[in-house]
C-alpha cells in the first residue's frame, strides 16, 4: 500500500510539473515585427499585442488571431466584364493592401481577401460598364483611381487600407483583336504613305531649288562671260582703231582689208545670192582711189569716145594725181557710207519694212529690183 501511494504521489507531482510548465509556456508570448495579436479573456477581446514580449494569465487569456501588418498583393483571376458597347473582356486585377487595425480586420469582416475580391469585381463591372472598348483600353489610369476610391471607402472599417489597384490585362474577344490589328496595321501604312509624300515633296522641293540656282548660276556666268566677252572685243577695236591711227594707213591697205572681208559676207550654206546694195558703190569708188583710179567707177574721168581705139583697154586720164591724200580718201568713203545708210534707212521707213541687203534680186522694200552694179576688181598692184 505504501508503494501504491508513492507511485500516485509521483504521479500527481510530475502531472503539476506539466501543467506549470504548459501554464509557463502559454503565458509567455514573443510577438515577432510586423505581426499584431489579437488577445481574448474568457471568450471577450481584450488587447492586441505589439512586437515583443509578453505575459498572459494561463487558462485566462487566449490568442484569437495573429494578423500580419505588411503590405499584402493579391492577383484575382480574369473577370468577364461587359463594355458599353456590349463587348465582353476579360480583366485581371492586382490588389496592394495592408492591414491598419488587426482587431477591425478580425471581428469587423470574417474573410478580408474574399471581401476584397468581390468588391474589386463588382466595382470593376460598374466602372467598365460606362465605357467603350476603346475608353477601357486607353484609361487604365482612370479606371484605377475609381477602384482604389471605392475599395479604399469600402475597407477602411475593415481595418485595411488599399493602396493600390492595378489592371494586369484587359483581352477583348478574338474576333475584336483581329480587327484592331487591321485597323492599327492600316493607320501604320497611312503614316508610312504620309511620311513617304513628306520625303518625296522634300526631295523635289530641294531639286526645284537646286536646278533654280544652277540656272541663276549659269545665267549669272553667261553673263559676266558676255561682258567680259564684249569688253575684250571692245579693248580689241580700240586697239586696232588706235593703231590704225597711230600707223596712219592709207586707202590702198583699207581697200585690200575691205575686199578680204566681202567674202566672208556670203559665207553660210543659205547664202545662195550675194546682193550688195547701190549705196556702198560709191564708197567702193573712193575706195578704189586709193589703187590710182579705175575706169567706169565713179569719181574717176575717163578718156573722150573719139580717142579710143577697138580693142584697146580704156585708162583714166593722166590730167591729175592718180593718188590722192589717204586720209582724204578715208573720210570720203566714210561719209558716203553713213549717206547710203541713211537712204536705205530712209527707204525702209516710208515703205515700213527696214531694208535688208540679202533681199532675193536685191529688191528694196519700195518694189525697185533694179540689180546694183557689179563691184569693180582691184586694181594691180605697182
Amino acid at each position: 500500500m505504501e508503494s501504491f501511494g508513492q507511485v500516485l504521489l509521483y504521479l500527481i507531482i510530475a502531472l503539476v510539473v506539466i501543467v506549470g510548465i504548459v501554464a509557463v509556456i502559454r503565458a509567455v508570448r514573443i510577438v515577432p515585427q510586423s505581426v499584431a495579436l489579437v488577445v481574448e479573456r474568457l471568450g471577450r477581446y481584450s488587447k492586441t499585442l505589439d512586437p515583443g514580449l509578453h505575459v498572459l494569465v494561463p487558462f485566462v487569456d487566449r490568442v484569437r488571431a495573429g494578423v500580419d501588418l505588411r503590405e499584402q498583393v493579391v492577383s484575382f483571376p480574369p473577370q468577364p466584364v461587359i463594355t458599353s458597347d456590349n463587348l465582353v473582356v476579360e480583366i485581371d486585377t492586382v490588389i496592394y493592401f495592408q492591414v491598419t487595425d488587426a482587431k477591425s480586420a478580425v471581428y469587423e469582416i470574417a474573410n478580408y481577401i474574399t471581401a476584397i475580391e468581390q468588391l474589386t469585381v463588382t466595382t470593376l463591372r460598374n466602372v467598365i460598364g460606362s465605357m467603350d472598348l476603346e475608353q477601357t483600353l486607353t484609361s487604365r489610369d482612370q479606371i484605377n483611381g475609381q477602384l482604389r476610391g471605392v475599395l479604399d471607402e469600402a475597407t477602411g472599417r475593415w481595418g485595411i487600407r488599399v493602396n493600390r489597384v492595378e489592371l494586369k490585362s484587359i483581352e477583348p474577344p478574338p474576333s475584336i483583336q483581329g480587327a484592331m490589328e487591321q485597323q492599327m496595321r492600316a493607320e501604320r501604312d497611312r503614316r508610312a504613305a504620309i511620311l513617304t509624300a513628306e520625303g518625296i515633296k522634300q526631295s523635289a522641293i530641294l531639286t526645284a531649288e537646286g536646278e533654280k540656282q544652277s540656272a541663276i548660276l549659269t545665267a549669272e556666268g553667261a553673263a559676266q562671260s558676255q561682258i567680259l566677252r564684249a569688253e575684250g572685243e571692245s579693248r580689241a577695236i580700240l586697239q586696232v582703231f588706235e593703231a590704225i591711227h597711230r600707223g596712219d594707213a592709207d586707202s590702198k591697205l583699207l581697200a585690200y582689208q575691205y575686199l578680204q572681208m566681202l567674202p566672208k559676207i556670203a559665207e553660210g550654206t543659205s547664202n545662195t545670192t550675194w546682193v550688195i546694195p547701190t549705196e556702198f558703190t560709191a564708197a567702193l569708188g573712193s575706195i578704189a582711189k586709193g589703187f590710182g583710179g579705175v575706169p567706169g567707177t565713179p569719181g574717176i574721168p575717163t578718156p573722150p569716145s573719139g580717142d579710143e581705139q577697138p580693142g584697146a583697154p580704156r585708162t583714166a586720164v593722166l590730167d591729175r594725181p592718180l593718188l590722192q591724200d589717204p586720209g582724204e580718201a578715208l573720210a570720203e568713203a566714210q561719209r558716203q557710207a553713213e549717206a547710203a545708210v541713211a537712204d536705205a534707212t530712209s527707204a525702209g521707213t516710208r515703205s515700213g519694212e527696214p531694208f535688208d541687203p540679202r533681199t532675193e534680186r536685191g529688191q528694196r522694200p519700195g518694189g525697185d529690183s533694179t540689180p546694183p552694179p557689179p563691184v569693180p576688181p582691184a586694181p594691180p598692184a605697182g
